[in-house]
């Protein structure tokens, strides 16, 4: 069919299966009552009908669109659960609601057109340029359409696309709101405060046993007792299993002799090196050198010092020109070289000073390497005492009788909360695996656990052994905390009322520098605020504050970091310049235009559905989606 439409015309194909719709449609809504439409289709659109092919096929192409995005298959039921059906179903409704409109209104596309259309695009061009036939064929292929129905698709499509440029195709973002946006994100505000710190709270009384318990009867969930549970841990690791003392001497030594340049420092030479710009250069210098010039007679007529060419001390490694290595490291302590071909330029070198190689006497490693060695065979026994103790549970051993069987150390910690806090308030020293604690609040005794992977090589079993409920403390229990909590409520009222009291004679007309004088106080201020940036000062509550209304706006606000209050007055709002072609602007142009449009589309399409009516079949969506009879 494509031959026929092409009459003779040279050129190249078009675009793409753009998901057979360029504007994406979200599910507007479908209107008309579900029933059952026919035997063949999942949904009709006046007297469009959306096949049940169609959707199987629109359906299994967004499964694999998704699947490739998260790295693996997706199933048709996994599909459904995310609500992909409806958003496949909605985008084929809409378009055989647009589809059914071209079709009132007469809309087409010529056989030339559709052949420019479609020989134009970019996906079906062969490398060195043209329409590439053998690509087209393979893109259809793996999409599984034949050449006539993309033709038609791709016709549809078009008459669709009239349809869409005509309602929103022109529509631009409004100025007035890209102006807005823009002051929105841009607009800086200037700002003088008071900041009031902890310590302008003076000096806190302590509480009388009566206001104490008032406070602690009033607060008294904050000081519950959480839950603590507590637990037998079995840990299989190298470390545990090591056994360095069963380590032969002689192989801690084969394994000295092995190490090479790993224990001790290699070879090291303080070298200098008299860099030649030129060939001719190099010819003056191999004169001076033959002529028994020194080295340092040479430099010097060179222009240079001794200083400005020494390259320090050098492993061999140091130096990327290879020539260069190999020359350095073959001349005596003292010796200077003939010229050399480096990689970049000729030069001359002398090696001033020799640091001989040292290697770490055995004496001095052998117990590292004895326990590297020992933990290597504790590796590869942990795999094996894995499944042993596996097997040991699967028959009815407990950790305890495990631990005794394979001679393993059964741990007991203190019991810890859900944050690993122990009854005193410390950290619990437990094995550093992730999931332990939370497994652990999850299981109860007498419950058999799963192993935890620990670290590379390691495994950790545990069994709840005890479960300690939360409860209410009384007040001898925590009455340093009842004591700090009160006092930090009775300091944070004090900042309230005193940060209310400067806001209130602000407001009645004082300025910030008369009420900071007469409270001692320092004013400060804060320049280029703006919204959605919180500073160390300004808390996203103080930044909201400060945009709340024109210049000479006041408020108060607490600092995140401290609890300090801040008193504020807004001294200046500098607006941003607009510019519609700035690229920031710009970029918010397009997609707030690309918004609107499909905005506007989209309200058309969905009066088109309620004009012309739709059904559904979802008895047919259920066979495809796999939820049904299939």
């Amino acid at each position: 069919m494509l031959d026929t439409l092409r009459a003779g015309a040279k050129s190249w194909i078009s675009k793409l299966l753009i998901g057979l719709l360029v504007i994406s449609f979200a599910i507007w809504g479908i209107s008309g009552d579900l029933l059952n439409v026919g035997g063949d289709r999942v949904a009709s659109v006046g007297d469009q009908k959306v096949s049940i092919e169609a959707f199987d096929t629109a359906y299994r192409r967004e499964l694999d669109r998704i699947g490739r995005s998260i790295g693996r298959p997706l199933s048709t039921i996994e599909g459904a659960s995310l609500g992909v059906p409806g958003q496949v179903l909605g985008r084929l409704i809409a378009e055989a609601a647009l589809n059914q409109t071209a079709e009132d209104l007469n809309l087409g596309v010529t056989d030339e057109e559709l052949v420019r259309l479609i020989q134009s695009a970019p996906a079906f061009q062969a490398p060195g340029g043209g329409f590439d036939r053998n690509r087209l064929v393979q893109i259809l292929q793996a999409n599984g359409l034949t050449e006539d129905q993309f033709v038609e698709e791709r016709r549809a499509l078009e008459e669709r696309l009239q349809i869409a440029e005509a309602i929103s195709g022109g529509l631009t973002t409004p100025q007035p709101m890209l102006e807005a946006f823009n002051q929105h994100a841009k607009e800086e505000r200037s700002a003088r405060y008071i900041v009031l710190d902890q310590t302008a709270a003076g000096e806190i009384p302590p509480p009388g046993d009566e206001e104490l318990t008032t406070y602690f009867e009033d607060n008294l969930a904050a000081f519950r007792a959480p839950e603590y549970r507590k637990i037998a841990v079995l840990q299989l690791t190298p470390d545990r299993l090591a056994r360095p003392g069963e380590v032969s001497e002689d192989d801690v030594k084969r394994e000295y002799e092995a190490a090479g340049d790993r224990f001790g420092e290699v070879e090291e030479r303080r070298i200098l090196q008299l860099t030649l710009a030129s060939d001719e250069d190099a010819d003056a210098v191999r004169q001076a050198l033959a002529e028994g010039k020194s080295f340092e007679d040479i430099v010097a007529e060179r222009g240079t010092t001794i200083e400005a060419i020494d390259l320090g001390s050098m492993k061999r490694a140091d130096l990327i020109d290879p020539a260069i290595a190999e020359a350095a490291f073959a001349l005596e302590e003292g010796q200077a070289s003939d010229i050399v071909d480096g990689r970049f330029s000729p030069v001359v070198l002398k090696v001033a000073e020799i640091t001989p190689a040292r290697k770490t006497p055995y004496e001095e490693v052998a117990d590292t390497l004895r326990q590297e060695i020992a933990l290597r065979l504790a590796e590869r026994e942990v795999l094996d005492l894995h499944d042993e103790i596996e097997d040991a549970r699967a028959g009815g051993a407990t950790l305890t009788e495990v631990a005794e069987r394979f001679s393993l150390t059964l741990d007991t910690p203190p019991a810890f909360d859900t944050a690993g806090k122990g009854m005193d308030g410390t950290t619990v020293d437990l094995p550093d695996t992730a999931d332990l604690i939370s497994d652990t609040f999850e299981s109860d005794v007498g419950i058999e656990t799963d192993p935890l992977q620990l670290g590379r090589t390691g495994f950790v079993w545990f069994e709840v052994t005890d479960v300690v409920p939360a409860r209410d403390r009384t007040l001898d229990e925590v009455r340093e905390d009842v004591v700090a909590a009160w006092t930090a409520e009775q300091r944070s009222q004090r900042l309230d009322t005193m940060a209310g009291e400067i806001l209130s004679e602000v407001k009645d007309g004082k300025t910030l520098d008369v009420v900071a004088q007469e409270r001692g106080l320092d004013v400060r201020t804060a320049d280029g605020l703006r919204r959605n940036a919180q500073t160390d000062v300004f808390s996203t509550a103080a930044i909201e504050g400060v945009f709340s209304g024109p210049v000479g706006t006041t408020g108060m606000a607490t600092r995140d970091s401290d609890g300090a209050r801040i008193v504020f007055k807004v001294e200046a709002v500098n607006s941003p310049a607009f510019f519609r072609e700035d690229g920031e602007i710009a970029a918010l142009d397009d997609r707030l235009g690309e918004a609107l449009q499909n905005s506007v589309l989209g309200e058309y399409v969905s009066e088109r559905q309620a004009t012309l009516g739709v059904s559904v079949n979802q008895a047919n969506i259920n066979l495809v989606i796999g939820q049904g009879g299939g």
